[in-house]
């Protein structure tokens, strides 16, 4: 990732737009912000939510609350808790989310 042309910014994530998006079950609310071709989203998932796609975008993600289960295409499984990060490069990976009790996840794309 290069980061440039970004000027020292802070971001109140209070006053950020929420925008809902359905999954299999359950359903995202996003919060997002923009930095040139870098995507920063705040995303809270309800529980019982089951993402309704495969995943091929990368991320680096940290889980800020709650639990959130990551399955990868090829069926190995992946717990993450309050404190833990994942990262996968685009195309790397297909993978997608659940979380039984709901979770609340930092992500830059």
């Amino acid at each position: 990732m290069q980061i440039s042309d970004i000027a020292f910014g802070t971001t109140d994530w209070a006053s950020v737009e929420k925008t809902e998006h359905k999954g299999e079950t359950g359903s995202a609310t996003w919060q997002t912000r923009r930095f040139g071709d870098i995507r920063v989203r705040m995303v809270e998932y309800t529980p019982g939510y089951l993402a309704d796609h495969w995943c091929v975008k990368g991320h680096i993600l940290l889980c800020l609350e709650g639990e959130l289960t990551t399955e990868l295409e090829d069926g190995r499984v992946f717990v993450l808790k309050p404190g833990m990060t994942y990262q996968v490069a685009d195309k790397a990976e297909p993978h997608r989310s659940s979380t039984a009790i709901g979770a609340k996840l930092y992500i830059v794309d």
